[in-house]
């Protein structure tokens, strides 16, 4: 079975797992758009990664971080991450892939990151997976691991 873990947004990111294993980690694919040159999620190239993905397994499960708009965003900002949000929801549906949603207390629960930096997660999947440790080499990071977390979480509770 493989699985995918999506931390959504722009500056989100996408895992994919196999058998506990990371086999890949992408920066949310994104695009200019609009007037304002304002990035959004590029859903052709999200396609092309989990398409990609169809042809090693024939189980695909995909999980999603469920957040809700935060006291302090701007209206603005929280209808962009809502779009890219339902961008990744329509992909989904599309390629008839089941969906998941987990919410951020959930996961950093499990792996025992509630009320830690966001850094956190960078240096736990560091430790589950040293391996790697290449690929999470920047602070800027975090979504990696929060994506490779949030698909970790599902393989171990199968929610």
């Amino acid at each position: 079975m493989i699985i995918i873990g999506i931390d959504p947004g722009v500056s989100g990111a996408i895992s994919i797992l196999k058998n506990k294993k990371v086999i890949e980690i992408y920066d949310m694919p994104t695009m200019i758009a609009g007037k304002k040159n304002k990035k959004q999620v590029n859903g052709s190239q999200v396609v092309n990664i989990i398409k990609e993905r169809l042809n090693d397994d024939k189980e695909i499960i995909v999980v999603v971080e469920h957040v809700n708009a935060m006291p302090g965003q701007g209206v603005t900002s929280m209808f962009n991450f809502g779009q890219s949000f339902g961008v990744i929801k329509g992909i989904c549906s599309a390629l008839s892939l089941p969906i998941y949603f987990v919410r951020p207390t959930k996961w950093k629960k499990h792996f025992n990151l509630i009320n830690t930096n966001k850094d956190a997660s960078r240096t736990k999947v560091i430790e589950v997976y040293p391996q790697i440790s290449g690929k999470l080499s920047r602070k800027k990071d975090s979504n990696k691991a929060d994506a490779i977390l949030i698909a970790r979480y599902f393989n171990d509770t199968q929610l």
